[in-house]
């Protein structure tokens, strides 16, 4: 298998960052979800929220390595199959998935340093406050962050259902080819 894409494969690089975004993206959401449910006395109180931050943070910088990456190494082109609908939803699916992921982590920014402290970032580094002077800041990114982090996850799914359609209806090559999978 080769680091790049080709025209027909995706390449280990873009097989290794979806699925690394995706295993990050379903894990910040049950640690969110947990968190949110504990109280000052947990011992967790303080540990979650840092350790979910920490991963946010990490997870963003792989998204702009993502990001970076689709200039550096198109997608290959879509399946011969696969009818202008199809490819137009598939742009449109992909798009806002990016859109979605970027939305929760800039709201979590937002409301992780609404009172002006840096997040730390496993002790390793810190990312400052830029922002800090948005009404209400913290209240407002919270409800973003919630609902977007839903409706993220929600699409995801959606995202994984249609992949196991085209492999198990349409019987084509779309799940293998980011599964790193030969399809020839």
């Amino acid at each position: 298998m080769h680091w790049r894409n080709s025209p027909t494969h995706y390449g280990l690089t873009s097989i290794v960052l979806h699925w690394l975004v995706a295993v990050a993206v379903f894990g910040l959401f049950a640690l969110g979800f947990w968190m949110v449910g504990l109280n000052y006395y947990s011992s967790w109180y303080r540990t979650a929220p840092d350790l979910h931050k920490s991963i946010g943070i990490l997870l963003l910088l792989v998204m702009l390595l993502r990001v970076l990456w689709r200039f550096v190494s198109p997608a290959p082109a879509p399946l011969a199959s696969q009818g202008r609908l199809t490819r137009t939803a598939a742009r449109l699916g992909h798009g806002l998935l990016y859109l979605g992921l970027f939305v929760v982590m800039v709201s979590g920014y937002l409301i992780s340093t609404a009172d002006g402290r840096a997040i730390s970032v496993f002790g390793l580094f810190e990312v400052p406050a830029l922002i800090t002077s948005i009404p209400n800041q913290a209240d407002s990114a919270g409800l973003v962050h919630e609902y977007a982090a839903w409706a993220l996850v929600i699409f995801a799914v959606v995202h994984a259902l249609a992949a196991l359609k085209h492999h198990f209806i349409d019987r084509d090559a779309t799940l293998m080819r980011m599964l790193g999978r030969s399809t020839d």
